[in-house]
């Protein structure tokens, strides 16, 4: 009640409202003692009800003339003080009425209300994401993409007027507060049973543990997807069961391992997030001399990656109090000084070495330092880090060979983990396999489906796949096959190639087409446009799914309890 919309308009309105009902009371009173005269001159007492009528279009200026007889004078005295009193008191009223309309903590408490309200009406699935930007404005946008809701907590009010005006469909509720403020973790409905995740990705470590420690105690089953760039708080994150912990620089020194020992694993990594084709070139990463720019956190992560292949790296930072957390023979490896200055560049040899990344949270420095070495050795391998979305034509235009953008893989990481958790999955388990394996599978995509599978994921239970349930259900033998029958020929077979079968806490990596089914199985599929629609057909069309399970035509089967 404290803070609600409602106490600060009965606590605002309380002197008006008593200045009215004083008012009101002295000029009813006086009516009702003062003698009147009736039509045939006897004494006359008003009524209450008629003392009341008359003061209540009297004080607000309508007038409607003397009632119910014409006033003596005596009267007339008063109802000309009456109305200096109570027009007075109404000129105090509304001015406070209207003062408190314009109240910023009113309208702030009208807003929360409002939030409130359209956040319990929600009744399908939704995710919160705290804090509005780029990155989680395209969140959003893929999510309401795969008919996911979104609520948003975002402090500034500024960008959540950005946010309101970005007019998504359906409408994104957004709650101007501090996003690790409990009570608004909770008005966005983290305890909804509709509540499919939570989404914190501030730049602040500590910020998102803390979050992360709020919301698992108001519902320790929500799943969270949270940000961490140092080791010690993705510890404390997985101490805390959070689901996933998203390290931006951890997985481009990730992407880096791949390129250099399996360059098909990260083909099929972009694949899967939507970035390129299976017909792209591969991404190699040349073995050699890597100087590294920017002893940051990008930074540090791929020069441990490079030592642990016994690649020499060397070290490039302007800022002399960085490196102190290097052990003695590690120290050697930096330089300090602009990373831009040619003279520098030579003396750490550019001129020797096979690659230079540029890993500043600078964008400007970035583009400057890659175009400075492309001049001193015209053969180098350039790879820059990328912090601004907007800015990507401009790292595009520079012809550089590898861009690493630390926001657009937050954005993959957290879609494909909330929205796609069996894509998620599948990358973390390809990512244990070697090159060969992974060509092959590249192969195999290509060939059979195309150069841009789709993924199509499904859950056998009785909301998503009713007809494959009900018939395992009923000990019908159901196996993989199943989802490759056309339903234009079941003679014919669709492009499709099972990736990942999870069965309770087991995954099958690229489970055989004779693979049995059982309830709450969880697939991932690759397939092509026309073997998607075949597989919603086959699990909740009862005609079509007897048709791909016999060959036959079929008016009734299996019926609904």
């Amino acid at each position: 009640m404290k803070n609600s919309s409602l106490f600060i308009v009965l606590q605002r309105m309380r002197k008006p409202f008593l200045v009215l009902i004083i008012t009101y009371t002295i000029a009813i009173t006086g009516l009702l003692v003062i003698d009147g005269v009736d039509n045939n001159g006897n004494p006359y007492h008003m009524s209450i009800f008629d003392a009341f009528y008359f003061i209540t279009y009297t004080a607000t200026t309508i007038g409607f003339g003397e009632t119910p007889y014409e006033f003596t004078y005596a009267q007339r005295i008063w109802v000309s003080a009456s109305i200096y009193i109570t027009v007075l008191g109404w000129f105090y009223a509304v001015g406070t009425l209207v003062s408190l309309l314009q109240d910023k903590l009113f309208i702030r408490e009208i807003k929360r209300t409002k939030f409130k309200r359209q956040v319990e009406s929600i009744k399908e699935k939704f995710i919160i994401i705290l804090g509005y930007n780029q990155i989680t404005n395209e969140i959003v946008n893929r999510a309401i993409e795969q008919g996911i809701r979104a609520v948003i907590i975002e402090k500034d009010e500024t960008k959540a007027n950005e946010a309101i005006l970005e007019n998504f469909t359906p409408t994104v509720p957004v709650l101007v507060a501090d996003a690790h403020s409990a009570w608004a973790i909770e008005y966005a409905g983290i305890k909804s049973k509709y509540c499919k995740g939570l989404v914190s990705l501030f730049e602040d470590d500590s910020l998102n543990l803390r979050i992360a420690l709020t919301s698992k105690l108001l519902n320790p089953y929500v799943k969270l997807v949270v940000k961490s760039t140092t080791k010690n708080h993705s510890d404390n994150l997985k101490d805390l069961d959070v689901e996933i912990v998203a390290n931006p620089f951890s997985i481009i020194s990730s992407e880096i391992s791949m390129a250099l020992t399996a360059p098909n694993l990260l083909k099929l990594e972009k694949w899967i997030y939507r970035m390129e084709d299976l017909n792209a070139s591969l991404p190699l990463f040349p073995k050699g001399k890597y100087i590294i720019c920017g002893y940051g956190r990008m930074g540090q992560h791929i020069y441990k990656r490079l030592k642990y292949y016994n690649i020499e790296a060397q070290f490039v930072e302007i800022d002399r109090g960085k490196g102190r957390s290097f052990t003695s023979n590690d120290f050697m490896h930096i330089t300090y000084g602009n990373a831009d200055d040619k003279d520098l560049l030579q003396e750490v040899g550019i001129e020797d070495a096979v690659a230079i990344i540029s890993a500043t949270n600078d964008d400007t420095t970035n583009l400057s330092v890659l175009a400075t070495a492309k001049k001193l050795n015209p053969k180098i391998m350039t790879i820059a880090r990328e912090n601004e979305m907007e800015d990507f034509s401009i790292f595009k235009s520079a012809k550089i060979d590898h861009i690493f953008m630390p926001s657009r893989i937050l954005i993959n990481k957290t879609t494909n983990a909330l929205i796609n958790p069996l894509s998620d999955k599948f990358i973390r388990l390809m990512s244990k396999e070697d090159d060969k394996w992974a060509s092959s599978l590249v192969r195999d995509l290509s060939s059979k489906i195309d150069e841009f599978p789709l993924l199509k994921e499904i859950s056998i239970d009785k909301k998503n796949a009713f007809m494959v349930y009900e018939a395992i259900d009923k000990k019908e033998e159901i196996t993989l096959k199943l989802f490759t029958r056309s339903l234009y020929n079941r003679d014919k077979e669709n492009n499709i190639i099972p990736l990942l079968l999870q069965r309770g806490e087991e995954y099958i990596l690229l489970p055989s087409l004779e693979e049995k089914i059982e309830k709450n199985d969880a697939i991932l599929f690759a397939c092509d446009e026309n073997a998607q629609s075949d597989i919603e057909y086959i699990c909740q069309n009862i005609y079509e799914f007897y048709y791909a399970l016999t060959g036959k035509e079929k008016s009734t089967i299996f019926k609904k309890d």
